[in-house]
């Protein structure tokens, strides 16, 4: 039997560190994954789940978008997928007899990470005005509930209706459906908060705001670029395709502010070498640059590219692209000193790295949250873009755009309709289905959304999963705003902060995860997902739901949106929730690229959507042209005495889920309040290594925020920069630190001052 959830919060402030390592996976991976998979699941139903992963029978892994290969392996899972899994298939569980014995106050008190080990929910749970604890609650009370607060609102637009990315394809156009059938847009997403920046760049320079890849582009390809990324620990599957991309003679650079132990070297747990041997070297040239500074160096390869005879793929500029000239005469200004002060970089480094591009015919560049959490995010794709053009490195195999998505369905849930701006197409295919006119202002993304709860604007929040509180930036404002709210709704399989953070009355209603068998009145049904590659396929779940009272997502909106509309509502809203073909029949009429949605989904593998830019070299964009862009090269300024803080996960972590208190690769284990600081700027503050420092954010307001007690750890970070975990340092992040054009929080370069703390 797995053992029990802990009864007391772990202490947390006395990590132990050590040397990071520089290797990732092996045996020890295998080690961590079984144990904190019996440590939930017991060693019989850990057998059993774990081989149904990401198979063709089975279910989507419940962690991060990787796409799964043609032939799955066997064990198709990562360490953290493992986790993931876990968690979810947990035999722990809450009841209504914990909220009996945890008032709201207490639960508050608790870490993240004990509040997830407590187990799955079990039973819908109301929080009264006034009250202190929750308390069991019907679902027709609870769906009750919520259509009188609903009723009693203003507009439609005093409600906000926020998803996560694990969301299915049919939970998320029947969530949309419901929101705008209801009158509003306010339909805010995970993808606010990280991708959102590419697909704005993307959308703007090819006409999809989608990667133009294929998993087998990147074995393809003869050089991959993994920019802002630690796949080691985020996407850990992403290690096998490097791998496999070596044997098949590619070369690899990293560019990251850390040196991170996946992308050192790889020992894939799946082969002998990997477990008994030293595993792969995936990188060839590792440029450790400076946070925020890989504008700067993409335009400055742009210039030498330009500068090289023969280098630039005239014929593919000529005929596929707009605004060459413009960008040509931006790209030429670009020069050394300045490239060098914004990225930390040598010069030698710099012209390794375009020897290394000129080598090769096809290119893939992949990037993550380093490169989107920025001001200046937009800017940076755009630029990333432009070098990819300059060479035809886009619709050609082997190369083109690899925005590495998070949370599992993130990119499926935004094609479904889960966005504040939809386009008028969508809304027309809306409208002609459906026999409703869909709502055309546009809505609140999640830092508008903050602002609106805090200003009053909004009175009732829902949240179709997620952990919204410890997912957004400027923690305190967050939860003021949360506090203001007449009504909040969380649908959840397991608990976690933002249910300890609650309106004037809120509600828990527990849900079925991926594992779960999920049987309604037409019988058995399955869900899809899209991955981060633009692959559809179906998830079946096996395991007996944790609870007879769960009801699937689906379900939960179906009943919801009948109870809430009612009679006036057209939508057959029972036979969606009874079958989930007729939800699949409607979107294939409604959303392009799913044509023949049910055969093509029943395939081995599923479907992949269509992408102009990648399948024909068109591109959807107002020239009918690839753009190029001539943006000011942008960089963070960093005064006198101050560093640059960027936030990121540890390994035993995924998003805001905490699993456990180690980062091993990192060399730090039973701890998360730390900060790693390069070892001459923390003796430049009078800094050893193991004394502790509160970290004070500076804003362009003049405003600061201070998160206490971190230890210092000294670490081979670019100088200059710092790095902590969130959602432990979400509280440093400005509300209105965003980036450009996209509204994404810049959590990746927050101007810090350290000082040692008063007491641990």
């Amino acid at each position: 039997m797995p053992a029990k959830p802990p009864a007391q919060d772990p202490v947390q402030d006395s990590p132990e560190v050590g040397e990071p390592r520089h290797s990732a996976a092996g045996l020890p991976a295998v080690g961590h994954a079984m144990r904190a998979a019996q440590r939930q699941m017991g060693v019989r139903r850990t057998a059993l789940t774990l081989l149904r992963v990401n198979q063709q029978d089975g279910f989507d892994c419940p962690g991060c978008a990787w796409p799964e290969p043609g032939k799955p392996h066997a064990a198709e899972f990562c360490e953290n997928g493992a986790k993931a899994v876990a968690e979810e298939a947990t035999l722990r569980r809450v009841t209504p007899a914990f909220f009996a014995e945890h008032t709201v106050g207490d639960l508050a008190g608790r870490s993240g990470y004990w509040l997830g080990q407590q187990g799955r929910l079990t039973t819908p749970m109301y929080l009264p005005e006034g009250a202190d604890r929750y308390e069991p609650v019907g679902w027709d009370e609870a769906f009750g509930l919520i259509a009188e607060e609903l009723r009693a609102l203003g507009s439609p637009d005093e409600a906000v209706f926020y998803t996560s990315g694990r969301t299915s394809n049919e939970a998320a156009f029947l969530y949309q459906l419901f929101a705008r059938e209801f009158g509003t847009n306010n339909l805010p997403d995970c993808s606010n908060m990280c991708h959102e920046s590419s697909g704005s760049a993307l959308v703007e320079t090819l006409g999809v705001g989608k990667g133009s890849v294929h998993l087998e582009d990147l074995y393809r390809a003869d050089l991959i670029i993994v920019a802002g990324q630690n796949p080691g620990t985020n996407h850990p599957r992403m290690l096998s395709a490097l791998e496999k991309a070596k044997e098949n003679g590619a070369r690899v650079i990293s560019v990251n502010p850390l040196p991170e132990a996946g992308l050192e070297r790889f020992r894939n747990p799946q082969t002998p070498r990997g477990l008994t041997g030293r595993g792969t070297p995936l990188t060839d040239l590792f440029l450790q640059i400076r946070i925020g500074g890989d504008q700067a160096l993409f335009r400055l390869l742009n210039r030498l590219l330009l500068e090289r005879e023969g280098a630039v793929d005239t014929e593919f500029v000529a005929e596929h692209c707009h605004g060459f000239e413009e960008f040509a005469a931006a790209a030429r200004a670009a020069g050394w000193d300045e490239t060098l002060a914004a990225t930390g970089l040598s010069r030698a480094e710099i012209e390794r790295a375009l020897e290394m591009v000129l080598a090769s015919r096809s290119v893939v560049v992949c990037w993550a949250m380093g490169l989107t959490q920025h001001k200046h995010s937009v800017p940076t794709i755009k630029e990333v873009v432009n070098f990819l053009l300059l060479r035809g490195n886009i619709g050609r195999p082997g190369a083109g755009v690899c925005p590495v998505r998070g949370h599992s369905n993130v990119q499926g849930d935004r094609t479904m309709g889960i966005y504040e701006k939809p386009a008028g197409a969508f809304l027309d295919a809306l409208e002609r289905e459906f026999g409703f006119a869909p709502p055309r202002r546009h809505g609140l993304d999640v830092v508008d959304s903050i602002r609106a709860m805090r200003d009053g604007r909004v009175k009732v929040f829902f949240a179709m999963g997620g952990n919204f509180v410890a997912a957004s930036p400027d923690t305190d404002v967050t939860e003021d705003a949360m506090r203001r709210a007449r009504l909040t709704v969380h649908v959840s399989t397991k608990l976690n902060r933002s249910h300890c953070v609650t309106g004037t009355r809120a509600l828990i209603l527990p849900t079925l995860g991926r594992t779960e068998r999920d049987r309604q009145a037409s019988g058995d049904q399955f869900v899809t997902v899209e991955d981060s590659m633009g692959k559809v396929h179906a998830s079946r779940g096996r395991l007996r739901p944790a609870g007879p009272a769960l009801l699937s997502e689906p379900a939960i909106v179906a009943r919801l949106a009948r109870r809430v509309l009612g009679a006036g509502s057209a939508t057959p809203w029972e036979e969606f929730e009874a079958d989930y073909r007729r939800v699949r029949e409607r979107i294939a009429r409604v959303v392009p690229g799913f044509e023949d949605f049910e055969e093509r989904v029943a395939a081995p593998g599923g479907f992949t959507l269509p992408h102009g830019p990648r399948d024909s070299r068109t591109f959807p964009t107002a020239t009918g042209k690839a753009n190029f862009t001539a943006s000011p090269v942008e960089y963070p300024r960093v005064p006198e005495g101050r560093l640059l803080l960027q936030t990121l996960r540890s390994h035993d972590q995924y998003n805001t889920t905490v699993y456990g208190l180690d980062d091993r690769y990192r060399g730090i284990t039973g701890g998360r309040r730390v900060v790693m600081v390069h070892p001459r700027d923390a003796a430049e503050r009078g800094l050893a290594d193991g004394d502790y420092a509160d970290l004070t954010s500076e804003w362009t307001d003049g405003s600061e925020r201070t998160a206490r007690g971190f230890r210092v750890v000294h670490y081979p970070t670019t100088p200059g920069c710092a790095a902590a975990y969130y959602p432990e340092t979400n509280v440093l992040v400005p509300l209105d630190s965003t980036a450009d054009v996209s509204n994404t929080p810049a959590s990746k370069s927050v101007v810090i001052r350290l000082t040692r703390a008063a007491e641990r």
